[in-house]
């Protein structure tokens, strides 16, 4: 028996006293109760005595087959009908979401790029992300650009997906090769904004990688979308170990920026991935992002699944301030493979189920690992830097915040001073 209610009924072939007539009728609740069955051939209906009722039944409803009623017999709902009665809900909300939703993203494709004119927007990037190493080179493939010697090199990886990736390198020229550093940029942008800390490392000794993980500078999917970030966590692990099976006998470090970072940690909460990197420094980590509104994570998987790419007004963050120094910002957001665009809703939904990940399994991070971050970061939140610091039971940890800093640690105006910190700490653990 199902139970919706308390003394509820649909009509049966029962008479039941009008409560128009004029004849007075002490009011007794009208419960009949029935059960039913249901067969491969046939629908069966038994019913028990009925309640007291003010009048007689007629003869006709003994042996009433054709209606079906659910009765109320208790208080509380059954799991099993709650759980009907949200689907039900959301199905509902879906419904009358659907015609605004997919009304929208006609109106969006008409400005996006897709199917052809996509893949010839990666080929371009692409093209574009080849052409700035190549113009540094001179005839030995040395770029000495900054005054810093450094052989720099690209490849493309093609992820398990059949996904193409932009990938880089930076080698010493004048010291030989300590260590390995695998590097990951922040959301939008792209891995040759980090060549000039890149060659500070080469100088150092430690040769670096750099990947432009999906949808970001060079590499395969439509500019600034994510269709999963658990697609970049599984790209980087990938990488990692063709990285090391190109440097077997070398040590390795893994360095990420923001959403870079959350990358990188989500990464080696893989036990397999801990074991082959002996340490982990990032900057302005994305642990912890709070939606504008608390109605976005609700409605952000729906959106997610119907209108993926569509941009959102207010996730749009071009020209904000990630640095002080004015020169740093018109370079970023004047670079073409920096996506400037408003955030795409799968993208932000993302980074929304990421950071919730990485707050779930703060206690797990156990790698030796440095964290930077500005107290006046408006992108990530320096209290979850603190918080990740404090729950996660590595003996080896280290946080330092700088006060007035923002998002982009590696392009203040004491961008020197950062890398020497993140370059000190790599090279005592080598």
């Amino acid at each position: 028996m199902i139970t919706i209610g308390r003394s509820l009924s649909f009509p049966t072939t029962e008479a039941r006293p009008s409560r128009f007539s004029s004849t007075r009728h002490r009011r007794v609740p009208f419960r009949t109760y029935h059960s039913f069955s249901i067969t491969p051939s046939s629908v069966k209906l038994s019913s028990p005595s009925p309640s007291p009722s003010p009048s007689p039944p007629s003869a006709s409803s003994s042996t009433s087959s054709s209606s079906i009623m659910l009765m109320a017999t208790g208080p509380t709902l059954s799991l099993r009908v709650m759980n009907s009665l949200l689907s039900l809900m959301h199905a509902f909300v879906f419904f009358l979401l659907a015609p605004f939703l997919f009304a929208i993203v006609s109106v969006k494709s008409s400005k996006e790029p897709g199917g052809k004119s996509k893949d010839k927007d990666v080929i371009r990037r692409r093209a574009m992300a080849i052409r700035r190493i190549k113009s540094v080179y001179d005839e030995e493939g040395i770029d000495g650009d900054d005054g810093l010697l450094s052989v720099r090199d690209y490849s493309l990886f093609v992820t398990d997906r059949g996904d193409t990736l932009f990938t880089q390198s930076w080698s010493p020229t004048t010291s030989f090769t300590k260590g390995l550093v695998v590097l990951l940029h922040g959301l939008n942008e792209h891995s040759s904004r980090y060549n000039r800390f890149a060659k500070q490392l080469n100088a150092k000794g430690f040769k670096v990688y750099g990947m432009d993980w999906i949808g970001h500078g060079g590499s395969d999917s439509l500019h600034g979308y994510v269709p999963s970030l658990d697609y970049a966590v599984s790209d980087v692990k990938a990488y990692l170990k063709q990285v090391l099976d190109e440097n077997p006998s070398l040590p390795c470090f893994c360095f990420g920026h923001s959403t870079g970072a959350a990358i990188i940690l989500k990464a080696v909460l893989d036990p397999k991935i801990k074991k082959l990197v002996k340490g982990i420094a990032i900057t302005s980590p994305a642990v912890h992002v709070q939606p504008s509104h608390p109605i976005v994570m609700m409605i952000a998987p729906i959106l997610s699944l119907v209108a993926p790419m569509y941009q959102l007004s207010e996730g749009d963050r071009i020209g904000m301030p990630v640095s002080r120094d004015p020169n740093e910002l018109i370079i970023k957001y004047s670079d073409p493979l920096v996506f400037t665009g408003a955030m795409r809703v799968r993208t932000g939904y993302e980074i929304l189920r990421i950071t919730s990940c990485l707050q779930q399994n703060l206690s797990r991070i156990s790698i030796p690992f440095l964290i930077l971050h500005g107290t006046s970061d408006t992108i990530t939140d320096p209290e979850a830097s603190k918080k990740l610091y404090e729950s996660s039971p590595s003996t080896d940890k280290s946080i330092k915040l700088y006060p007035g800093y923002l998002h982009d640690l590696l392009f203040e105006p004491e961008r020197d001073d950062i890398a020497k910190e993140i370059i000190n700490w790599l090279t005592c653990r080598l």
